[in-house]
């Protein structure tokens, strides 16, 4: 059964300007809550410090973990669902101070230095002008130096193909193969292959995997054991599982369990 969401609006909505470049809100949304469809004038980042978010756009989805940011270029059409209990911050972002690009999304990675600027501005009791500007200006230069990281799942408009991609998010474990799917959704193996090539520009195996990797980082926000994170994304084998996450990601799936901005020893 589909996840039922509580729509919420949120507010303050205090804008950015060239003289204060990036304004933080903390938001505290409903379970499993949705902002709906819309648009900003100026440009976003939301970074969840709890839970995951899942951020969509015309033909393309993010998941972002706590410890990660989704950039949202102004006038970008996007949804923003919660995957569970979530907080996260926004930054409305004066579009021009960063050099992040003005037409298309990105994830980037949150430094602890920025999650610390990012709480003191949330601050609604930091009023003294000479710290703000202070701290607004070193994040401005921790975005700039943020790395990206390869979370986005495009997503197809093609009838069949679509449903293909809707079936396989529902059960991103299935180990059905291309020919096994193909009659479920009335296109050939070789129909479903160049439609994922046209489409997607990506192969069904290349997308499978994003899927579980999105799925994965879902589950680890809940706090899923990684053992149970492996097995529903397909993988007996943790070892097999964690190898996948690292070569996609450049560090193991513990790291977004110690949430400790820094790369831990053990590959569990």
């Amino acid at each position: 059964m589909p996840r039922q969401r509580t729509a919420y609006d949120p507010y303050p909505k205090y804008t950015p300007t060239p003289v204060e470049p990036v304004m933080v809100h903390l938001r505290v949304p409903p379970a499993d809550g949705v902002i709906r469809w819309h648009t900003h004038a100026w440009g976003q980042l939301a970074c969840p410090r709890k839970g995951s978010i899942r951020v969509s756009v015309p033909g393309m989805m993010w998941i972002v973990p706590r410890y990660r940011a989704v950039w949202i270029p102004p006038g970008i059409e996007h949804e923003v669902a919660m995957l569970g209990e979530v907080e996260f911050h926004v930054m409305y972002v004066e579009p021009r101070a960063l050099s992040l690009p003005l037409d298309a999304c990105t994830v980037i990675e949150v430094s602890p230095l920025m999650r610390e600027l990012v709480n003191t501005l949330a601050d609604d009791s930091v009023h003294q002008e000479k710290r703000r500007h202070a701290a607004m200006t070193l994040l401005v230069e921790e975005i700039r130096a943020a790395p990206s990281l390869p979370l986005g799942l495009p997503l197809p408009t093609e009838r069949r193909l679509r449903g293909l991609c809707v079936a396989m998010m529902e059960d991103p474990g299935s180990e059905k193969t291309l020919v096994e799917w193909a009659p479920l959704v009335g296109a050939s193996a070789r129909t479903l292959a160049r439609l994922f090539q046209t489409e997607l520009q990506t192969s069904f195996g290349t997308w499978r995997r994003q899927l579980r990797l999105a799925r994965a980082i879902d589950l680890i926000g809940r706090g899923v054991p990684l053992t149970d994170v492996a097995t529903q994304v397909g993988y007996a084998n943790p070892s097999a599982f964690t190898t996948m996450f690292r070569n996609a990601l450049g560090f193991p799936p513990s790291y977004l369990v110690s949430g400790a901005g820094n790369a831990v020893a053990d590959d569990a």
